[in-house]
């Protein structure tokens, strides 16, 4: 008889429902009883599909007094007295924030007071949102006896979804001001806070305002709160992983090197080596048995994509990677630093920290290529069809040395590419970023002011046979060929058996492209 298939919690994000219906769970119950008993009032960023979500229904049931679900998992030996409280649940995950505006969200934190109104026989005459959460609070404390347990799921969703929308986005911002503030005038009243979210928005009260808030993203002993982490892999999918192995024809060993390579990498804090795997493209992985990308596929970024088609970042450190104070990196204003809002997200994480200065870079292979993939339409104003065209023609150029073709393309799709040149995006960055994000998606490597001895090359393109030196000079061709020529440029590159073709490359700022090429 074959064993029954292993049951994977896809789209399940409550805990009762994943322990009652025998779904794989990795346990974090003794992270949830740390959590629960070192403090009061907490923070915790993680991106989407981290978690978050699961984590805030195990603390529900976990304050509940839900004994009988924690049967054989890690906090059955440490909790003794289960005691329950009251607890209200807030989750402003689900709701047209962008489209329906403020009416969104003043319906739904109507419709999260209202159930806990009914359920503790609670009418209040106000209608502004935070005076009734204040009230209720304080009710339930005065009925039941209690201290209350307040859990919110995504609190800044109503922010992250209007980021690009700067009016409505500070009327959102004050009313969960207002809403927020019970957070502190009911302290007494109140036994555990956790509020969770993906970005930190200091600017909103509930960070400027509690000074008992206690952000724990970075806490080295929360790292793993959310995630898996080698050990979990190996202790609770060791046979999944051995079925994804036989399905893909590869060893044992190649499948947990693929799962690392594409879904590993995530560090929630400087002070943690180990990296954390994406827990939802590790079990839609192991269900199916193909390595695909999917966390991305969730939920597309458009937001953020228009928002760094805008910013004056320059997108060719995304690969190389990028260096940010701490400072820069708690606060999200997209108006001066798209960094802390990509790395809060996901698309970014630390891989190293040195001097005060945390090292970003996309934390695996997943992210990569579906940031690249989804970049490009919006970043260069194509469509799929077109994109996906000119990236086989470029592609087959690189590879087989045909230079002008190369150029033509690169050309062609800055033409395409509108430009918003100022002070602050000089015309520059438009010329590197746009063949940075073309090169990348052809699978060809491109690394832009390469350093050299005597200087930085413009743009170094490899391929199998091939190695592309470009200057690029708003000038004349022999300026650049002089540069090159000058900087000695090729002698990078002596000791390599591919061909160095070096390229002078002369922009016109009037028509902000290409203007003509030779080869030096």
């Amino acid at each position: 008889m074959m064993d029954q298939p292993r049951r994977f919690p896809i789209g399940i994000q409550t805990f009762n429902e994943i322990i009652e219906g025998k779904y794989a769970y990795v346990d974090k119950t003794a992270q949830v009883y740390r959590l629960a008993n070192s403090g009061k009032c907490f923070f915790l960023s993680r991106p989407r599909r981290f978690g978050k979500s699961l984590l805030i229904s195990t603390l529900e049931s976990y304050f509940k007094g839900e004994k009988e679900l924690f049967k054989g998992l890690a906090i059955e030996q440490l909790e003794t007295q289960w005691e329950q409280y009251p607890v209200l649940r807030i989750d402003l995950n689900v709701a047209n924030y962008a489209g329906l505006g403020i009416l969104a969200l003043n319906d739904k934190l109507d419709s999260c007071l209202r159930k806990y109104e009914q359920l503790y026989g609670y009418t209040s005459p106000a209608q502004d949102p935070g005076i009734r959460f204040d009230e209720l609070v304080n009710h339930i404390a005065t009925k039941t006896g209690k201290k209350v347990v307040i859990l919110v799921d995504e609190y800044d969703k109503p922010l992250t979804d209007t980021i690009d929308k700067d009016e409505l986005n500070a009327q959102m911002r004050e009313i969960l001001k207002g809403f927020y503030a019970t957070l502190k005038s009911q302290d007494n009243n109140i036994r555990f806070t956790l509020l969770t979210g993906v970005s930190k928005f200091s600017h909103v009260t509930i960070f400027s305002g509690l000074n008992n808030l206690e952000d724990i993203t970075m806490y080295p002993e929360f790292a793993d709160i959310c995630g898996i982490t080698e050990q979990e892999l190996h202790d609770n999918f060791d046979a999944d992983i051995q079925r994804l192995a036989d399905a893909q024809k590869i060893t044992k060993q190649e499948a947990y090197n693929k799962l690392r390579e594409n879904y590993d990498g995530y560090r929630f804090s400087p002070d943690s080596e180990e990296g954390i795997y994406n827990p939802y493209s590790i079990i839609r992985c192991l269900k199916i048995c193909r390595i695909e990308d999917f966390w991305f596929s969730t939920a597309t970024p458009t937001v953020l994509i228009k928002l760094l088609k805008k910013s004056k970042m320059d997108l060719t450190n995304l690969t190389n990677g990028i260096e940010v104070s701490e400072k820069k990196l708690s606060d999200i204003d997209v108006h001066k630093n798209m960094i802390p809002m990509m790395y809060q997200s996901g698309y970014l994480t630390i891989k190293g920290y040195e001097y005060g200065l945390y090292q970003l870079a996309f934390p695996n292979g997943e992210v990569q290529r579906a940031f690249m993939d989804y970049l490009v339409p919006y970043y260069l104003n194509t469509d799929d069809e077109a994109d996906d065209d000119t990236t086989k023609q470029l592609r087959v150029a690189v590879e087989s040395g045909n230079v002008d073709k190369m150029m033509l393309l690169f050309k062609e799709m800055l033409g395409k590419t509108p430009c918003e040149s100022n002070e602050d995006a000089p015309l520059e960055l438009h010329y590197r970023n746009t063949i940075w994000v073309m090169v990348n998606m052809t699978g060809e490597r491109v690394e832009i002011e390469k350093p050299t001895a005597r200087g930085r090359i413009d743009v170094v393109i490899e391929s199998k046979n091939y190695i592309y030196v470009l200057e690029l000079k708003r000038g004349t061709t022999d300026e650049a060929a002089a540069q090159i020529e000058d900087r000695r440029y090729i002698d990078a590159y002596t000791a390599d058996k591919r061909k160095v073709i070096a390229l002078a490359v002369a922009l016109n700022d009037n028509t902000h492209n290409i203007g003509n090429w030779r080869q030096v």
